[in-house]
């Protein structure tokens, strides 16, 4: 399975989340890119993040957030 444009939207949604703390999330407004509320409503869908227009990572969101990062801070520094 290839990263395809919504798989890709969703992982860039994700890396915008602050990852110092899970007491931090990110407030999607309906005014916002409909791929990023697109995004987000599809990642709620899937148990990744609590509410529909993003809220908070859910502990599974925040796992993949970890992954995340080290795949882009892979692909980024060579």
């Amino acid at each position: 399975m290839i990263f395809n444009t919504e798989l890709t939207e969703e992982l860039n949604l994700i890396l915008k989340f602050p990852s110092k703390s899970l007491m931090q999330g990110l407030k999607i407004h309906n005014d916002a890119d409909p791929a990023v509320v697109a995004a987000a409503q599809r990642l709620y869908g899937k148990g990744i993040v609590t509410q529909s227009d993003g809220g908070y990572l859910t502990n599974l969101g925040y796992d993949l957030a970890e992954h995340a990062k080290i795949i882009q801070s892979a692909l980024t520094h060579t």
